[in-house]
């Protein structure tokens, strides 16, 4: 079992106290803040191995807290909202957050979301197949081993996520890859549940890569594939 530490920030005790005690059975330790400047102390005196992160926050609200941390640490980062907003959530992801889930939500998922997280961070799990060739479609190029995107001759700044989901789209181009599948090989999860995450980072994806001539294609009811 896990000893690592988790900080938990919310301002709904009964919150705190749910994913207090699911972390405790899987063997975390935690700590915890109901407000914003508190999680920015604890942060500072802890080094925590992840944060969950509340949005709505007195004192300091979340989304200063995320990019306040993210400007001293690259810790893993849950965000909670209570609004189901792709507006928030977007926010969130570009001020460095590295998933979030929307309330109300199953803490057993939000368990397996801070396992997987943890795991990949430990390097527990391979980004991608070993081979070191760039992989080419139309405009598109990524490069693995150095970790880099080009439209033509312009470098694309990728999240690590984001770059995680382009290969894995581009590793399997054409074929239609179910958000479930893309939960399982780039986030890590082994738990089938909401699945919005993967639809916020295509989002973003399809903005960074507007001008590739690369198409990446809703398949409505399935889910996603590259089309050059």
């Amino acid at each position: 079992m896990s000893n690592e530490q988790l900080l938990i920030v919310d301002d709904e005790r009964n919150i705190v106290e749910l994913i207090e005690l699911y972390a405790s059975q899987a063997g975390y330790r935690t700590s915890h803040a109901y407000d914003g400047q508190t999680a920015l102390d604890l942060f500072q005196t802890q080094d925590p191995a992840l944060i969950v992160l509340d949005l709505m926050l007195p004192k300091v609200d979340g989304w200063e807290v995320c990019q306040r941390v993210r400007s001293k640490s690259d810790v893993p980062i849950i965000m909670l909202t209570a609004r189901d907003d792709d507006v928030d959530k977007i926010i969130g992801l570009e001020l460095g957050a590295d998933d979030y889930l929307t309330k109300p939500f199953n803490p057993r998922e939000l368990m397996a979301r801070i396992r997987a997280i943890l795991r990949r961070a430990k390097g527990e799990i391979e980004r991608h197949p070993i081979g070191d060739a760039p992989l080419h479609l139309a405009n598109l190029m990524v490069d693995r081993a150095r970790h880099e995107a080009w439209v033509g001759d312009k470098p694309v700044r990728l999240r690590a996520k984001e770059f995680d989901l382009l290969v894995t789209l581009l590793e399997n181009k054409g074929l239609v890859l179910t958000r479930e599948k893309l939960l399982e090989t780039v986030w890590g999860f082994d738990f089938a549940g909401e699945t919005r995450t993967v639809d916020v980072h295509v989002a973003q994806l399809r903005k960074h890569i507007a001008d590739s001539g690369v198409e990446l294609e809703t398949v409505f009811g399935v889910g996603y594939k590259l089309r050059g």
